[in-house]
Parts: C-alpha cells; structure tokens; sequence
C-alpha cells in the first residue's frame, strides 16, 4: 500500500501534464520555458539542499556505482550490438534501455519511500549518470559511424547546473557550515517547485511522442524494465550492499527511459522506435515499479 501511495501522485503529475500538453493548454513552446525553469533552478536546488544535508560515508563509495553502472554499461552495449545489427549503423538503443529518468521520476519516488537516507544513493548516481552514458554514446556514434564527438557538448554536461547544484551542496555538506535562514528559507520553496513542475514537464512531453509498439520498442523496454534492475538487484547482492541501497539502485534501474534519449536519433525511424520505448516504458513503469520494490524489499 504504501508503494502503490507513492506512485500513484508521481503518475498522476505525469497524466496530468499529458492531458495539458494533449490540449495544448500547456504549450510546446510553454512547456519548453517551465522546463528550462525546472532544470536550471527548482531541480539545482533541490539536489543542492538534498545532497548538503545527507549522509556521505557510503553514498560515494566504489562498490554502489560499480553496483549501478556496471549492469547499465552491459544493457548499453548488448542492446547497441543488437540494433547495429538489425540497423547496420549506430543506433540510440541501447542508451534508451540504460538511461533511466531518475531525476523526473526516481527523486521523487525515492524520496516517498526511503526519505532522505536514500537520496544520497540516487545523488551518487546522478553526479556521473548523463555524463557517462551519453559520453559513451557520442563516442560510439563517432567510432561507429560518422559522427564527430562533439567535445563542447560532452563538456557542457560537466557545466549542468544540476550537477553544478550537486557539487556546491557536496562542499556545503564537508565545510561543515549552514546556510543563513532566509537563504535557507528560499532554497527550500523553490525546491519544493521543483518535483511537481517536472512531472508535469515530462507529461507534456510525452503528449508528443509517438506509440508504436515496434518489436524493437519492445525489446527495449523489456530490457529496460526487468533486465537492467534484475542485474542491479543482483550485483547488489553480489557486493554484499546494505538493503537500503540495493533497494534505491534497484528502484532508480527500474524507472522507465529519459525523455532525453531522443536527442541522440538521427534517423526517422530510431526516433519513432526510441519515442515508443520512452512512452510504454512510461506507462508499465507504473506496473513494474511496484514489483521491483517489494521484491527487492525482501531478498
């Protein structure tokens, strides 16, 4: 019960940012500028305020990003080999079926379920998650296929105000200090935006991509949903983890594909099968979420 409570106003943000987009009371063009507002204030703060406050003996250590991307690095090569041959070219497939929306969907979730102690975890992971995977998927366009590495964009990621928010709550949480109160004050309204602004974001986004059940979407998402957080589940296990943190990265594995991804096809057709994946991820999500909680509750 208490999953299903947490959930559920997660999901119904995102139908209800759906239904805006849907009946363009929320323009694309609107939907654009909250998003960008979302993303370089109300998000910065949130994990600024989040990561300054936490725990951060175990949140960075080795064995919880190996724990992590690991299996995300093995679910991005198999399912890349997989659609360069299908394709005979580079494909988003494989990024598709290991970058996982865990800023739009895993903070939220994971903050109702675990509270703050799990933040950290999710935190850890996000200081290296779009840099590294989107990293190795610019280098594999480029070795690959034709593409040059754009080394301006990998480096604009390092410049990411949420990463930018990570880092300067990371050095707030060693120097030892406090934020005077009504600096405190307003760091923490505006993180409160932060959350429900980009639920609705990512619903109004999703009211432009296409659902095309492709058996290549399928077999993203099939890896997306259950390969890549079994493999989480399991080298968790493996590294002997705390249950709380094989909970969270089994969680955040678990959670359906970025919105992001798109912005890495090329093709009429990789876009078509990446916006179907990112969709019906989206939409099981809401069932298999559930399932990978409680069974990770209980190993």
């Amino acid at each position: 019960m208490a999953v299903l409570q947490a959930i559920l106003p997660i999901f119904a943000l995102i139908v209800l940012g759906y239904v805006l987009g849907r009946r363009q009371w929320l323009s694309n063009q609107a939907a654009r500028e909250l998003g960008n507002l979302t993303f370089k204030l109300f998000m910065p703060m949130l994990l600024f305020s989040g990561i300054a406050k936490a725990s951060l003996d175990e949140g960075f250590s080795p064995g919880l990003l190996l724990a992590y991307f690991v299996p995300a690095l093995a679910t991005f090569v198999a399912l890349n080999v997989v659609g360069h041959r299908l394709r005979g070219r580079p494909t988003p497939f494989g990024l598709t079926a290991s970058f996982s929306n865990n800023v739009l969907v895993g903070i939220p979730l994971v903050a109702s379920l675990f509270g703050s102690p799990g933040l950290v975890y999710v935190f850890a992971v996000l200081a290296f998650h779009s840099l590294l995977l989107f990293s190795f998927q610019s280098l594999y366009g480029a070795l690959a296929g034709k593409e040059a590495v754009d080394v301006r964009s990998l480096l604009l990621n390092l410049a990411n105000p949420m990463i930018v928010g990570l880092l300067l709550g990371v050095l707030l949480n060693l120097s030892g200090l406090q934020l005077p109160a009504p600096f405190e004050h307003l760091v923490q309204w505006l993180a409160q935006a932060a959350l429900p602004c980009a639920l609705i974001v990512l619903g109004a986004n999703l009211s432009n991509c296409h659902l095309l059940p492709s058996r290549e979407a399928l077999g993203i998402v099939f890896a997306k949903l259950l390969v890549f957080p079994l493999a989480v589940l399991l080298l968790c296990a493996g590294l002997g983890l705390g249950p709380l943190a094989g909970s969270v990265l089994t969680v955040m594995a678990a959670c359906p594909s970025g919105v992001n991804v798109l912005g890495f096809a090329r093709h009429q057709d990789d876009n078509r099968v990446v916006s179907s994946a990112i969709t019906l991820s989206t939409l099981l999500a809401a069932l298999t979420l559930p399932l990978w909680v409680f069974v990770s509750g209980h190993l």
